[in-house]
């Protein structure tokens, strides 16, 4: 019982990001709520890896620089899909950046040739259909109303910068283990949205302002340390295809919560593109599988696609 509740409780805390950011973005922009959120973890994944022999040691230029850019990819994807949350709503912007399967599927078969399957080929027809469908009209009007494209253009950069951060670290991970790979990789993107969130004066919540402060406190230790390491404590317990489909539930949970605790309701149009989206990740999730059982990629990879 005990591993269903494992999972389960991970698809609820990541699934509940969104209703955090919300509230963060209450006090602060999105820059300002994402370098905090990711300082917070940081300064505690950094700690743990001091204390760690084979996490603090060097990596070796080419492996850092590369971790480096990771973070870099990281700080788009926080920045992007929670900026989103101002301009769409939770669940259309949670279900949009659950759509890095099919990036990371499209890089597959562009960089490395993969000549992508019929199952592929669907789930990116099914994804554009959805796209377009999601975003045509919502009945539930966002905090700043009237931009739903820019919200979804936003949702989806975040989609595909973790696509590439994804990308990244599986090409340098090797012998790595996850705490080396995330102190670096957190402590970079909230270097570099820090510093991004000075140069445009976005400045952190007023110290009175308790709503902001939970939602950013609770996306750090909630959603981001203790959503996903029970992520990675499933995989003692289920293959990572199991865990990789269970995070299709992500979105499903923020629509629920948002529903409960900001009415949003969405439109007949909205939920068809959403089932769309919906079929076109697990479709893609389906295809990656498929080829790291025939040899074409590393099954020792985690599909966890998301992180927010």
């Amino acid at each position: 019982m005990i591993r269903y509740a494992t999972l389960g409780g991970a698809q609820l805390f990541v699934g509940a990001a969104a209703i955090f950011a919300r509230f963060a973005l209450g006090g602060a922009g999105p820059v300002a709520v994402s370098y905090l959120r990711l300082l917070i973890a940081a300064l505690i994944v950094v700690t743990l890896a001091a204390f760690r022999s084979q996490s603090r040691r060097w990596l070796g230029s080419r492996r850092e620089t590369a971790l480096a850019i990771a973070g870099v990819a990281l700080a788009v994807h926080f920045a992007g899909w929670i900026a989103s949350l101002e301009f769409t709503s939770i669940a259309i912007a949670t279900l949009l950046v659950c759509t890095s399967p099919i990036f990371t599927g499209i890089y597959e078969a562009i960089v490395r040739r993969h000549v992508p399957s019929l199952t592929f080929a669907l789930a990116i027809i099914s994804g554009g259909a959805g796209l377009i469908l999601a975003v045509m009209q919502h009945t539930t009007p966002a905090p700043i109303p009237g931009h739903a494209w820019l919200g979804a253009f936003l949702a989806t950069l975040g989609a595909i910068a973790m696509s590439v951060y994804l990308t990244i670290v599986r090409s340098v991970r090797s012998d790595l283990e996850t705490l080396a790979i995330i102190a670096r990789t957190y402590a970079w993107a909230a270097i570099v949205l820090a510093m991004l969130a000075l140069v445009i004066h976005e400045n952190p919540p007023a110290l009175t302002d308790r709503s902001a402060w939970f939602g950013i406190i609770a996306m750090a230790l909630i959603s981001q340390l203790l959503g996903h390491t029970a992520m990675n404590v499933s995989l003692h317990w289920f293959t990572p295809t199991t865990v990789g489909f269970a995070t299709l539930l992500e979105p499903v949970i923020a629509a629920i919560l948002a529903a409960v605790i900001f009415r949003e309701a969405l439109a007949g149009t909205t939920l068809a593109g959403a089932i769309l989206l919906f079929t076109a990740i697990a479709l893609a999730i389906r295809d990656q599988v498929a080829q790291e059982q025939s040899g074409a990629g590393d099954p020792s990879t985690p599909l966890r696609f998301a992180e927010d």
